[in-house]
């Protein structure tokens, strides 16, 4: 068996990840010289830097003024989990999911809380629920880019302006690549690693007054962890929102933080960066309209993710093998890709159909895409070549 003819051109950049993602263009070690390395992160040049990373998020992501921002622990989950854990129970919850990172919320909601007045809206990988369904006089838990099935809401349109309820979105493969409705978010998650190309294990939590009454109101019927306490005395502990974190921080990913959101800000902020993702978006689209044997997760196109693009193959000769028959083909161009260098971890979720799942966010430069797309179709060539001399 002879393999397809290779392209010419390879990506500069092979990493594709959906997460940790891609460092910022230019990004090198000496970015992080000024990291505050063997101190204390309650020493006043360190808790400088942690308040400059949530300056920072404020300015570039455009939140609020009155909104809060923490850094807390355990990534975007963690954040997730401090807002679940602290916040519901005061009232009835719809929870929302149509990939696995959703479902996870589910069973959190339902399972580990142990909710008795909770309603589930949930759909496959590939679509969104019936949004109109949801009741925002309850509660509502959602992810606004679900990364393992590159599904979306488009807007935040589907939200009541005049809800009783507190909104509670996993926001982690959104934020800095598409607008967030913040004026319908009043909790509102995410992790560095993603559209930014942080490191891993630091979230941020960002909270509407709104929430904040909550909290302030609401004692939790089940026993809290002290990594999931924001209050004291029933009042808010405002020091958690001025870096003073709960626990200890990495100095080195703060420094790491701090770099990129500078570099954001640099290129033109907020709409530079979605622009930047919309581009690279743009590159695997017009990819999949011209190419018969793949195709989009995401059904509908106003819910295609521009950072975690899930790509399924509609070749008929494979779409019609068995499941496991057609992860061993994805499986295979994936092998393919990364021998050859040109793209690392583009596999699909573990949880998701099988396929491809190609990182777009801020971070990745357009022409490593436009390079990439070729060996997209050198793989699938070289794969369906081993499949017939197989036969």
């Amino acid at each position: 068996m002879t393999d397809a003819p290779r392209p010419a051109v390879r990506p500069a950049n092979p990493r594709f990840s959906s997460g940790p993602c891609a460092k910022r263009p230019g990004w090198s070690p000496q970015a992080l010289e000024l990291a505050m390395l063997g101190r204390s992160h309650r020493a006043k040049p360190a808790k400088e830097r942690l308040v400059r990373a949530i300056e920072l998020t404020r300015e570039v992501l455009q939140v609020p003024a009155d909104y809060r921002i923490a850094i807390v622990p355990a990534s975007d989950t963690g954040a997730v989990e401090m807002a679940l854990w602290s916040l519901l129970g005061a009232r009835g919850v719809d929870v929302v999911a149509w990939e696995s990172f959703g479902a996870g919320w589910v069973t959190d909601v339902v399972k580990q809380l142990k909710l008795k007045d909770v309603r589930q809206f949930t759909a496959d990988y590939g679509d969104l629920p019936d949004l109109g369904q949801l009741d925002f006089a309850r509660d509502v838990v959602f992810t606004w880019n679900g990364t393992t099935s590159g599904v979306r809401v488009p807007d935040g349109d589907f939200i009541a302006a005049d809800r009783r309820g507190l909104t509670i979105c996993d926001a982690t493969s959104a934020a800095f690549a598409q607008p967030l409705a913040f004026d319908k978010l009043d909790v509102t998650t995410f992790s560095w690693q993603k559209v930014l190309g942080g490191e891993a294990a630091h979230g941020m939590l960002i909270l509407s007054p709104r929430a904040v009454e909550r909290l302030e109101s609401h004692a939790p019927a089940w026993p809290l962890p002290k990594i999931f306490r924001l209050t004291k005395g029933g009042k808010l502990i405002e020091g958690i929102f001025k870096g003073e974190t709960i626990n200890t921080p990495s100095m080195l990913c703060v420094e790491d933080y701090v770099d990129a959101l500078e570099w954001a800000h640099s290129i033109g902020g907020l709409d530079a960066l979605i622009g930047r993702a919309d581009a690279n978006f743009a590159v695997i689209d017009a990819f999949v309209r011209q190419t018969l044997w793949i195709d989009f997760l995401a059904r509908e196109p106003r819910t295609r993710s521009n950072t975690s693009v899930c790509l399924t193959i509609s070749d008929p000769d494979i779409a019609g093998l068995p499941a496991d028959g057609q992860a061993g083909f994805a499986k295979g161009m994936v092998a393919a890709l990364e021998r050859e260098g040109v793209a690392f971890d583009i596999g699909h979720y573990r949880d998701a159909p099988p396929g491809l799942r190609i990182w777009t966010g801020a971070t990745v430069q357009k022409s490593d895409l436009e390079a990439l797309m070729p060996w997209l179709d050198w793989a699938w060539r070289t794969q369906k070549a081993a499949l017939k001399s197989a036969a």
